[in-house]
């Protein structure tokens, strides 16, 4: 009963506080809504054919209070039936819950859910910014992989996935216009290890000029469970603009305990180029996965094998739509995903958004039983798809 008085006087609290300064704090709101229909052809014990429905709002706020700080806000609503409620049951499943565990609820013919995304403040200097709360702290210039980001993972397969938010703070220091200092704190991937443990700290330096930009990476996560040692990781992260663009994006991840070597490193190298003024772009990245590294799976990653490749073109019709071919490729196993997007906006504010992806292995081929990791049904997995198609109508506002 006292917690519920308390929530409701902080409610009361906020509210009177905006009223009482609103000729202080300009607040702006804006967002995007997708409406999405999916189909997928099944692998496995999956269904041989499903149909999902979602609507995604992700809703930001922000208010500025004169020139000396700001407040910045985001929420995502979610509601989603067929294929897309079966997803989120499966990832329950797999973090060992269920739907009624979860920030879902179910009706009577969907799921919906409420999830905080961003809650944050900055404090602004002349030349020191201060961030706290629940936000983004991106890494490196990689575009595919994100190798440095290790805070922020990302799975090419899955390319309108929202950034994660980490608990932290930041400082930011500008000594020139081509310097940024960063010192940041984040809570550990766990929210309920006690006294700070796996807690990471660290800094980066941010080296721009009108050709390149560099930056150099170090953080120290905080040792748990009785470990003796923390977890350090070295990065580095070089963007060149050139007539082709070039960009290297490394980190190294030692744990002494574990007695990690070169399986603690995750490294890429890739190039963007255009052709024909500028109508067709190409993207290829090259992805080497140490087995204990920042993109491996259970080290915060998605990927259990070494060696990845993505290519990619993008062909511009004009300024409202294009189409793109990407293949994303795994080595090890001979598997592979490609993926084809057509794009067109239909007016200002207002795209639409087709995408395909045919999982291949050389077990879809023969009978060898030889899965691959990009394949229709990777290993150690009961259900998979043989080809998904999602059309989504996104509205800005």
């Amino acid at each position: 009963m006292r917690t519920g008085i308390v929530y409701k006087l902080f409610v009361i609290g906020v509210f009177t506080f905006f009223a009482t300064s609103g000729i202080y704090a300009q607040i702006t709101v804006s967002g995007i809504l997708d409406s999405s229909v999916s189909i997928q052809a099944g692998a496995g014990d999956a269904s041989a054919f499903s149909i999902g429905i979602e609507e995604f709002a992700n809703i930001r706020f922000q208010a500025k209070i004169r020139d000396k700080a700001a407040f910045y806000g985001a929420v995502n609503l979610i509601a989603g039936a067929g294929n897309y409620a079966a997803y989120a049951a499966l990832m329950a499943e797999a973090a060992g819950s269920s739907l009624r565990t979860t920030a879902y609820a179910a009706g009577e013919n969907y799921i919906a859910g409420i999830e905080l995304e961003r809650l944050y403040f900055r404090l602004y200097g002349k030349s020191i910014d201060f961030d706290g709360g629940l936000m983004r702290l991106p890494f490196g210039y990689g575009q595919v992989w994100g190798s440095s980001d290790f805070l922020n993972p990302k799975n090419p397969l899955k390319p309108d996935a929202r950034p994660r938010a980490v608990l932290g703070t930041a400082l930011f220091w500008y000594p020139s216009d081509e310097i940024k200092m960063l010192f940041f704190g984040a809570a550990s991937r766990n929210p309920f290890l006690e006294n700070g443990k796996g807690m990471h700290a660290g800094l980066s330096i941010d080296k721009h000029s009108d050709k390149a930009s560099i930056q150099a990476l170090y953080s120290f996560e905080i040792p748990n469970n009785g470990s003796e040692y923390g977890i350090h990781r070295i990065g580095l992260s070089v963007k060149l603009d050139a007539e082709i663009g070039l960009f290297l994006d490394t980190l190294y991840t030692y744990n002494h305990e574990a007695g990690t070597e070169t399986d603690g490193l995750s490294f890429s190298i890739g190039a963007d180029y255009s052709f024909f003024d500028g109508k067709l772009l190409f993207l290829g990245e090259y992805l080497y996965n140490g087995g204990a590294s920042s993109t491996a799976l259970g080290f915060g990653g998605g990927f259990s094998n070494n060696h990845y490749l993505y290519t990619g073109l993008t062909w511009r019709f004009n300024d409202f739509t294009n189409i793109s071919a990407a293949l994303i490729s795994c080595f090890d196993d001979i598997s592979f995903t490609p993926v084809i997007t057509f794009n067109h906006e239909l007016f200002q504010g207002a795209t639409l958004t087709i995408t395909a992806q045919i999982p291949m292995d050389r077990g879809l081929f023969s009978d060898n039983g030889r899965r691959g990791e990009l394949g229709p049904l990777p290993p150690d997995y009961n259900t998979g798809r043989y080809f998904d198609c999602t059309a989504r109508l996104r509205l800005r506002f």
